[in-house]
């Protein structure tokens, strides 16, 4: 419209109320970044610009992005980033003071890292602002116009800079989102990098496998002495092998022992070797298991088999790094990592003197806890169809699936024998199959009811025992045997945890790490 007093045209009432409908823009949209992208649009169609975008910067990796724009591909929009003083947006973020280009292809500072499109026949102008908010440069705020001759942008200009004034604000969220959502991402990669790599002899994807797989990580590389503690069956041999190839010793002897299956009189002459004529029978040299692993690792299973006797002898294999055969006086020196693994309860052994209290702190430098099947009860669908899959191939077979029924049954039950007793069950079942199917009447019968397999006992009480051991035990994981903090975890005192400790025959100690 002209203004009569000015003598001159007078944007006044279309500025104003374009400016109104950008503040209702602003303030009324839910959705903040489709409210930046709807705001773009509007300053394109009112100032005749063909391209408009907001950029961002993110001060904590010294560059700037486009976080919304009009005209753009989501493709070009990527492109669009650049450091703080590089090219014309830069320039404008470092200086904090605005700048017109009038023609963009004269100007070798305008980078067209978008790689925008546009006529070489028409004059494309480039108007970019800061958006300031508190004294602080968010981003920028720029449009692009074409022109077929030379205008005048001051008021352009100003009208952008109130509309930077309007929308600090809306920028500042924004550019929090982002910070928020590269933290996440930096978390998630974090996370990923931190995930435990699951060893390839084993099976289990719940989170106490994931803790125990990350322990095996963590002590793999290491020469540090391993005690692996766990109910028979758990695979504590699996997880002895898993820390070997994970180690720098993988090259070398991976040397397995099974205490118990020794006979006394025996087990040194196994363990450290003998000299020929050192006892009747002895006819020959006769290498020790210990020297068969020598630059390599060996797994002493069962360790709280070994005879008082034989203890003190590791002791000083553990503390010297030495043997001598027996009927020799030579020493031999052995570079060997000890894992050892037990079922048994050493610390009450160690009361009944039955289990040597030195020999104890020699081979608990790291101790993993294997938790028992029943325990990790979301690893059994995976573990059957992992023993399916092994019998298929050993036996020539061709189990296709197991019925939900006879899986609700593998679920219930409380394994007493663990992984070892759950392979069985699924061969025996694959074995009795005659229709490549295993179904609930192909287990045996400690599996067919719940009263036979000790799941329940047919009362509430019961039912609510079982569940309340369970979670103490679940908490005394988690807190690697600690009461005290177990008792937090579950909302309970100290006392009420040690009672009900008692009352279930708990071992805290069996959960320590």
């Amino acid at each position: 419209m002209f203004c009569e007093k000015r003598g001159k045209i007078c944007y006044a009432e279309s500025d104003l109320e374009f400016l109104v409908n950008i503040s209702n823009i602003i303030s009324l949209s839910e959705d903040l970044y489709k409210n930046l992208e709807v705001l773009l649009k509007e300053l394109c169609h009112f100032m005749g610009a063909q391209y408009s975008m907001i950029t961002i910067v993110d001060a904590g990796q010294e560059k700037i992005m486009i976080g919304a724009a009009h005209g753009l591909t989501k493709e070009e929009q990527k492109r669009g980033t650049y450091k703080i003083g590089e090219g014309i947006i830069g320039k404008v973020v470092e200086s904090g003071k605005p700048v017109v280009i009038s023609d963009i292809s004269k100007e070798a500072d305008f980078l067209n890292r978008t790689g925008m499109k546009y006529s070489k026949e028409e004059t494309m102008a480039f108007l970019c602002i800061p958006i300031i908010l508190k004294a602080e440069i968010l981003g920028t705020l720029s449009i692009h116009i074409t022109h077929h001759f030379d205008i005048n942008f001051d008021h352009k200009m100003k009208l952008l800079h109130v509309i930077g004034l309007l929308i600090g604000k809306n920028v500042s969220i924004h550019r929090k989102h982002i910070e928020e959502l590269e933290e996440l991402r930096k978390e998630n990669v974090r996370l990923k990098s931190d995930k435990p790599k699951k060893p390839d002899n084993m099976i289990g994807n719940s989170s106490l496998m994931h803790d125990l797989y990350q322990q095996i990580e963590r002590v793999a590389p290491t020469h540090s002495t391993v005690m692996i503690r766990g109910e028979s069956g758990v695979g504590k041999e699996l997880i002895a092998e898993a820390i070997h190839k994970a180690s720098l010793r993988a090259s070398k002897p991976f040397i397995k022992v099974n205490c118990s299956a020794l006979p006394e009189n025996l087990i040194e002459s196994e363990l450290f070797g003998h000299e020929k004529g050192s006892f009747t029978g002895a006819n020959t040299e006769h290498k020790g298991r210990f020297e068969m692993a020598n630059g390599g690792t060996i797994f002493l299973d069962e360790i709280g088999d070994v005879p008082l006797s034989i203890q003190v002898k590791l002791l000083r294999v553990l503390q010297q790094r030495q043997i001598e055969r027996v009927g020799g006086n030579k020493t031999i020196n052995i570079d060997v990592r000890i894992i050892t693994a037990t079922n048994r309860n050493l610390e009450e052994m160690i009361k009944e003197n039955t289990f040597r209290e030195d020999f104890y702190y020699r081979i608990n430098v790291f101790s993993i806890y294997v938790p028992a099947l029943r325990e990790r009860k979301a690893d059994i669908s995976i573990l059957a169809d992992h023993f399916i899959t092994k019998l298929n191939k050993q036996n020539n077979m061709n189990i296709i699936r197991i019925t939900s029924t006879a899986l609700d049954m593998l679920m219930v039950y409380h394994w007493p024998g663990n992984i070892r007793e759950l392979e069985n069950v699924i061969e025996r079942a694959a074995i009795l199959s005659t229709d490549h199917v295993i179904h609930s009447y192909h287990l045996p019968p400690s599996l067919q009811t719940a009263v036979s397999s000790n799941t329940t006992r047919g009362t509430l009480v019961s039912a609510l025992a079982q569940a309340e051991k369970q979670m103490i035990i679940d908490a005394l994981i988690a807190n690697n045997g600690n009461s005290a903090k177990s008792a937090v975890q579950l909302g309970i005192t100290e006392r009420i945890i040690g009672l009900r400790i008692k009352q279930y025959g708990i071992n805290p100690h069996s959960y320590k790490i």
